[in-house]
């Protein structure tokens, strides 16, 4: 099976997952310019979230682009990443209803940890695709790393919150800087 139906699913998904995401960003309740500010601190989780779940998009594509067969192990991880990145709107509407308590960041890092998670495991079932071609296995050994680097500063940032909020939004954009751009897709 081609990559074609999996890749329109995963779309489909991301697509309802941004959209629940910005409809839980409710308008201010006084049409004032102190009700506009009061939703200052929403925004930028909102504006946070959505750089999240645009760079996992844009690495899934990409990911998905070298897939040589969907097979069961490929489509259940794909699933995998969805579950946990759906929920995403959830931990963001919770942080930002909460201004950022600590309890809210350590779930929202909780959401982003599982869903790194899921996406390094997405990423060994497509290298394991790879395996007797050496180019496609350095380019995934080097994302391995990555991916494993995030997981791991996402798994900090849970505990990191209820110590500092400030330390954790750090870690929080640091990361997605480190995806920002794609990885160069390999020549096949």
């Amino acid at each position: 099976m081609g990559t074609g139906r999996v890749e329109a699913f995963s779309d489909g998904v991301i697509a309802v997952i941004v959209t629940i995401m910005v409809l839980e960003f409710k308008p201010p309740e006084h049409p004032d310019l102190a009700g506009l500010l009061a939703l200052k601190l929403p925004f930028l989780d909102y504006i946070l979230s959505f750089l999240v779940i645009a760079i996992f998009w844009v690495n899934h594509r990409t990911m998905l682009g070298i897939v040589k067969d969907v097979n069961a192990r490929v489509l259940w991880t794909n699933n995998n990443v969805l579950f946990w990145m759906s929920l995403i709107p959830f931990a963001t509407a919770y942080m930002g209803q909460t201004s950022a308590a600590p309890l809210a960041v350590s779930v929202y890092a909780a959401v982003l940890a599982l869903t790194s998670g899921a996406f390094a495991l997405l990423r060994f079932a497509v290298a394991a695709q790879h395996r007797t071609d050496s180019k496609l296995r350095h380019h995934h050994k080097r994302l391995h790393f990555k991916d494993f680097t995030a997981l791991l500063l996402y798994c900090a940032t849970i505990p990191l919150a209820f110590v500092s909020v400030r330390l954790s939004f750090f870690i929080f954009i640091l990361i997605p800087a480190l995806y920002f751009l794609p990885e160069r897709i390999v020549e096949l």
